[in-house]
């Protein structure tokens, strides 16, 4: 699939007329912000539900605690932040306030990955996935269009729990519209037995249009939305397994990331040969979302490379 000729799309758009629609349906819905309004697409939202949105200021322990007391007086919180500081600065509260106590908060890291782009490292959230995931009771979402943006944010509304939510704003094509929307499940979007792509949240788009460029070289490859980092589809992963090697895709750092949990799962159940795309251990530089993919080795062209190698390998060793 090409991302040119597609139209492209701010999932923080389709975020906020879901929560607006969400909040319409059920008056416990309600948003708590770190003065964000205006990043995380809130307005609309302030202006019709008022007495719904609490914007703390600049103080994001304060913010994520907020939601946990707002869970705990019968309210949904959806607490909004930019990714690296929703984590990097209140991660103890996260931690305490909302895992351990399983409060019914959702959390929305909005503008992961490279999005904050020129803003350089300090804004760059990619350590998230390795931070929230080892927590225990956190579910994490990373949706990978529009269409499974608005769902994921329906199903954490309906989830009595702790949720994690990757809202992007990087423009993505549509590329689920027709796919069902299951957390833990991940979605098959194209057939291939030669060896597996894996992405998650804004890669997806970019190991789909890497398995059209090998599809043109011979080379069938799987592609699979894992669109639900924690719990992992492991049915999924065990029959990806069969293809012979695996490619992890992803806008975060390897360590811990979606690719450390794929590893972890395969090393016991069915190894496999596995190539982990993402940050390597460095501080991102500052740079445009395009030029930090290319530079990390997560654009389609290292896309195909790696599988390419990955799928030469099979077929050497099957001859």
């Amino acid at each position: 699939m090409s991302t040119t000729a597609a139209a492209l799309h701010d999932c923080r758009k389709t975020f906020a007329e879901t929560l607006i629609e969400l909040a319409e349906g059920d008056p416990r819905t309600v948003a708590v912000c770190n003065d964000s309004v205006g990043s995380s697409n809130l307005g609309e939202f302030q202006r019709r539900f008022p007495d719904r949105l609490v914007n703390v200021g600049i103080a994001e322990q304060l913010m994520v605690g907020a939601g946990a007391g707002l869970a705990n007086g019968g309210r949904i919180p959806f607490v909004c932040a930019a990714a690296p500081f929703l984590t990097g600065r209140a991660l103890e509260q996260i931690k305490a306030d909302v895992a351990y106590s399983r409060t019914n908060v959702k959390l929305c890291a909005m503008s992961p990955g490279f999005a904050y782009g020129q803003l350089g490292p300090t804004h760059h959230g990619v350590e998230d996935f390795a931070w929230v995931r080892t927590l225990p009771e956190m579910v994490v979402l990373a949706p990978a269009d529009p269409a499974e943006t608005r769902e994921a944010l329906r199903w954490a509304h309906r989830y009595e729990g702790p949720v994690y939510l990757r809202i992007g704003r990087t423009k993505v094509p549509d590329l689920t519209p027709h796919v069902p929307f299951e957390a833990g499940r991940a979605a098959l979007l194209r057939e291939g037995g030669d060896v597996t792509l894996i992405g998650v949240g804004t890669t997806v788009s970019t190991v789909l249009a890497a398995a059209g460029e090998l599809a043109a070289e011979g080379v069938e490859a799987r592609v699979l939305n894992f669109s639900t980092v924690k719990p992992l589809d492991e049915e999924a992963l065990l029959a990806a397994a069969g293809t012979g090697g695996i490619v992890t895709v992803e806008e975060a750092n390897v360590h811990g990331g979606l690719g450390s949990a794929v590893a972890e799962f395969l090393a016991v159940r069915n190894p496999v040969p596995m190539r982990l795309l993402g940050v390597r251990d460095e501080f991102t530089p500052t740079g445009s979302p395009a030029f930090l993919s290319e530079y990390f080795g997560i654009d389609a062209g290292a896309v195909v490379r790696a599988a390419r190698e990955l799928a030469g390998a099979g077929r050497g060793a099957a001859a």
